[in-house]
C-alpha cells in the first residue's frame, strides 16, 4: 500500500498532559498495563454493541481477546486487542487531543506544583497516554470494524505523532511499546518478563471479562527438548466481579474494578454490592467515590452507570438508573430481563428501567443511613464532598424525602467543627423551644456574626448555620421535621417562647412603633425604593439594625450568587427593622424631635441601611456613597 506519512502536533493540554507522564513521579509503574487492557477490555464491549444490530462486525471470528506478547530481547511489549478498532479520525480525535473541560486549568495547577499529585493527573482518564511512563516509543497500529484500510501511529512524547495509512489484516488495534531500560531503584521493572506481567494482570484486570492472554515463549533444554512450551495463556479468571459472591471477592479486587471503570487512581470511599431478585432479577456493584471529580461540575460531566444485558455492555453511562441527585455514584447494573435492543428512547420510559432506579435508589438510601449510624466519620467525608449534590433530592426525590432528611448534616452554633443531624437538633431542643431556627448564609463566619442569631442565642437556642449555595431553595421545600416547623431567623416575624410572652412582645413593639411612627416614615422616605418597609424590632439584641425577607423573597446570598454567575435578577425590596435599644436609634429620635429636617438623618439612615447589607454578606448598592456618609459622620463625631 502506497501511502504519505504525515507528522502533527499533539494539542497543547495533550503535550502538558505527556510530558507530566514522559518526567512520571508514579513510584507505581506498573499500572500502565492495567490501563491498556482496560481500553482494550471497552473496544471489545463497543464492538459487541454495535455486532448486535450489524452481526457481520463479527461474522466468523475467532475468540474475543486480549494478548500480552513480550520480547525481552528488543525491550518490547504488544498489547493486542481484536475489538472495534479505529480509523484515521477516530485517532487524531481521540488520542491527539483530551476533549475534556477544565483540562487547562487542572494542568496548569499540575505544573505549578513541585510534585505533581498522581491522583490529579488519573482524573484525566489517562488511559493510552500511560503508556509513555514506561515506554521511549509507542507505535499504535489499528483497524476499525467494517473498514479495509488501517492505521499506523508513532510518537515519542515530544510533542509530535506521526500517521499514516497501512495495511492490516485483521480489525482491532496493536500497542507496540518500546520499553525505557530497566531501573529498580525507580519503580522501572522488566516488563518482558512473563511472571511479572502474569502478576500484574492477576492483581488489576483479573475481572476483565475477556480473555487476557500472555506469550509464554518455548524455552530448550541442554539436550533440545522442551522445558516450557509456547502458548497462549490465560491468566485472568474473566468471570465479572459483579455476578460472584461478596464472600469469595477480596476488597482489593472491588477497588481495581472501580479504578477500571471510574478511571479514579484512589479507592473508593464505599463499596455496594447488590443483587436483586423477583419481579426484575438484576446483579449491581455500586461504589462512594472519596473525592468529587475535578470535572464534576462542568456542563459535559459524564454520570451513570454502566448497563449490562446478559453480560454484554449496552451503555457505558446510563443516567436513567439513578436518580440525579446521586450522579456521583460509579458502578455497574447487569440485568438479564432486559433487551439486548434497548435504545435511548425506551431507557427512559421502560418500567423495567424505573423498578431498577427503585431498586438501586432505596440500596444507597439504606447504605447511606449505615454509614451514618455505624461509620459517621466515612459519612461526614462523602458529604463534605458531596453533601450539596445530595440535597437536591429533598427537591426532586418526594417518595424519599423522608429518608433523605435523616441524611441531612449540618454546621450548628452548637460546637464549631461538628457536623449534625435534624435528630440530633430536635433531641436537645429546649422544653419551651417550639420551632427549628436555622440562617442561611455565604459562610460559617458571616452567620455567626449575624445581627439575626443574636437574640436566639442569647436564649440558649441553639441555630442551624445553612451555607451551601443550594440551601435557601431546599429550605422553601421542607415545613418540619418530627412535629418541628423549621423558621428562618433572617425572615418573617420572629418570637421566642410561650403565647403569652409572644402577645407581650408584639404589643410592646406595636406601641414603641407607634411612638416612633413618624420618625419611621421619614427614614423610609429617606431611603425611598431601597427598602420595603422600615419598623422596629425586639429581635436584635446589640446590633442597631437588620435587613428580613418576608415569606419566599429571595434572600441576599442567593441575590449575590445569582449575579456572580451573570444572572439579571430583580432585586428585591427587604424590611429594614431598627433596634429602638440601640443608642444609635434614640440619638436618631432626639435629633428627629429637635429637627425633623436636620441633616443628620439622611447620612445616619444610610449608613444603617449599609450595615444591615454589609452583616448579611450583600452587595451595597452605591459603596462610594456610602464611603461618603461613613466619612462625613466621622469628621462631625471627632
Amino acid at each position: 500500500m502506497s501511502t504519505t506519512t504525515e507528522t502533527r502536533q499533539f494539542q497543547a493540554e495533550t503535550r502538558q498532559l505527556l510530558d507530566l507522564m514522559i518526567h512520571s513521579i508514579y513510584s507505581n509503574k506498573e499500572i500502565f498495563l492495567r490501563e491498556l487492557i482496560s481500553n482494550a477490555s471497552d473496544a471489545i464491549d463497543k464492538l459487541r454493541f454495535l455486532a448486535i444490530e450489524n452481526p457481520e462486525l463479527t461474522a466468523n471470528d475467532q475468540e474475543l481477546e486480549i494478548k500480552i506478547d513480550p520480547d525481552s530481547e528488543n525491550r518490547e511489549l504488544k498489547i493486542i486487542d481484536n475489538g472495534i478498532g479505529m480509523n484515521r479520525d477516530e485517532v487524531i480525535d481521540l488520542i491527539g487531543t483530551i476533549a475534556k473541560s477544565g483540562t487547562k486549568e487542572v494542568l496548569e495547577k499540575l505544573k505549578a506544583d513541585k510534585k505533581p499529585d498522581a491522583e490529579l493527573i488519573g482524573q484525566f482518564g489517562v488511559g493510552f497516554y500511560s503508556a509513555f511512563i514506561v515506554a521511549e516509543e509507542v507505535t499504535l497500529i489499528t483497524r476499525k470494524a467494517g473498514e479495509t484500510t488501517g492505521v499506523k501511529w508513532v510518537s515519542k512524547g515530544d510533542g509530535t505523532y506521526t500517521i499514516e495509512e497501512v495495511a492490516k489484516p485483521n480489525r482491532g488495534t496493536e500497542i507496540i511499546l518500546k520499553l525505557k531500560p530497566e531501573d529498580m531503584e525507580n519503580g522501572m521493572s522488566d516488563f518482558t518478563q512473563t511472571w511479572e506481567l502474569e502478576r500484574i494482570i492477576k492483581k488489576y484486570s483479573d475481572f476483565i471479562a475477556y480473555p487476557v492472554r500472555v506469550h509464554i515463549k518455548p524455552e530448550k533444554k541442554e539436550d533440545g527438548s522442551e522445558a516450557v512450551a509456547e502458548e497462549w495463556k490465560i491468566v485472568n479468571s474473566q468471570k465479572p466481579i459483579w455476578t460472584r459472591s461478596k464472600n469469595d471477592v477480596k476488597e482489593e479486587e472491588y477497588n481495581e474494578f472501580y479504578k477500571h471503570i471510574s478511571h479514579d487512581f484512589q479507592e473508593p470511599l464505599k463499596t455496594i454490592p447488590y443483587k436483586a431478585e423477583g419481579r426484575i432479577e438484576y446483579s449491581a456493584l455500586l461504589y462512594i467515590p472519596q473525592k468529587i471529580p475535578f470535572d464534576y461540575y462542568f456542563q459535559n460531566y459524564k454520570s451513570g452507570l454502566q448497563l449490562y444485558v446478559k453480560k454484554v455492555m449496552i451503555s457505558d453511562a446510563v443516567e436513567e438508573l439513578l436518580p440525579k441527585y446521586m450522579r456521583f455514584v460509579r458502578g455497574v447494573v447487569d440485568s438479564s430481563d432486559l433487551s439486548l435492543n434497548i435504545s435511548r428512547e425506551i431507557l427512559q420510559q421502560d418500567r423495567q428501567i424505573a423498578a431498577i432506579r427503585k431498586g438501586l435508589t432505596s440500596k444507597l438510601a439504606s447504605t447511606f443511613k449505615e454509614m451514618l449510624e455505624k461509620d459517621r466519620e466515612n459519612y461526614e467525608k462523602f458529604w463534605k464532598e458531596f453533601g450539596i449534590t445530595f440535597k437536591e433530592g429533598i427537591t426532586s426525590d418526594f417518595e424519599n424525602k423522608d429518608k433523605l432528611m435523616n441524611l441531612l448534616l449540618f454546621q450548628s452554633s452548637l460546637e464549631k467543627d461538628k457536623l449534625f443531624t435534624l435528630k440530633d437538633y430536635v433531641g436537645r431542643m429546649h422544653p419551651d423551644q417550639k420551632e427549628i431556627y436555622y440562617i442561611t448564609g455565604e459562610n460559617r463566619e458571616l452567620l455567626e456574626n449575624s445581627p439575626h442569631v443574636e437574640k436566639v442565642l442569647s436564649r440558649g437556642f441553639e441555630v442551624l448555620y445553612l451555607t451551601d449555595p443550594v440551601d435557601d431553595f431546599v429550605m422553601q421545600h421542607v415545613t418540619e421535621f418530627e412535629g418541628k416547623k423549621f423558621q428562618s431567623i433572617g425572615s418573617g416575624d420572629l418570637h421566642l417562647g410561650d403565647e403569652e410572652s409572644k402577645k407581650k412582645s408584639e404589643k410592646k413593639v406595636e406601641e414603641t412603633g407607634k411612638k416612633h411612627a413618624d420618625l419611621l416614615a421619614k427614614i423610609k422616605e429617606i431611603l425611598k425604593d431601597n427598602v420595603k418597609e422600615v419598623k422596629v424590632t425586639d429581635r436584635l439584641v446589640s446590633a442597631p439594625a437588620c435587613l428580613t425577607g418576608e415569606g419566599y423573597d429571595m434572600s441576599l446570598h442567593i441575590e449575590k450568587l445569582l449575579k456572580r454567575n451573570g444572572e439579571s435578577t430583580p432585586s428585591p425590596r427587604r424590611v429594614l427593622e431598627l433596634n429602638p435599644e440601640h443608642a444609635i436609634f434614640k440619638k436618631m429620635a432626639e435629633k428627629f424631635t429637635q429637627n425633623a429636617d436636620d441633616a443628620d438623618l439622611p447620612r445616619a439612615a444610610n449608613v444603617l441601611l449599609g450595615y444591615a447589607v454589609l452583616a448579611e454578606g450583600g452587595d451595597l448598592p452605591n459603596p462610594a456613597a456610602f464611603n461618603r456618609e461613613i466619612v462625613s459622620l466621622l469628621d462631625k463625631a471627632l
